[in-house]
């Protein structure tokens, strides 16, 4: 498993921003962190339920493609957990 440094998180999320603009920007990815990687799974932590849930569905094939240019890795996989879920 590795941990995204604030960087990584940050650089992913700029991107994500630039493609999908402001106002979706924040209604949905406002707070949230891309934490680790674990082989291809991205692990990121949204707001709440309907907020992770939505972003998968909607946003995780793009995700996984701008996170493995930044991460110079290949991820398949996003998964989105509310932060509630966060230990």
């Amino acid at each position: 498993m590795m941990k995204l440094s604030l960087v990584q998180d940050q650089a992913i999320q700029a991107l994500v921003a630039g493609a999908v603009g402001a106002e979706a920007f924040d209604r949905l990815f406002a707070g949230i962190r891309f934490d680790n990687v674990d082989g291809k799974l991205l692990y990121a932590f949204a707001r709440d339920e309907e907020v992770a849930s939505d972003i998968e569905d909607g946003y995780s094939f793009y995700i996984a493609s701008v996170a493995s240019r930044v991460l110079k890795r290949q991820v398949d996989v996003v998964v989105v957990m509310p932060k509630v879920l966060l230990q």
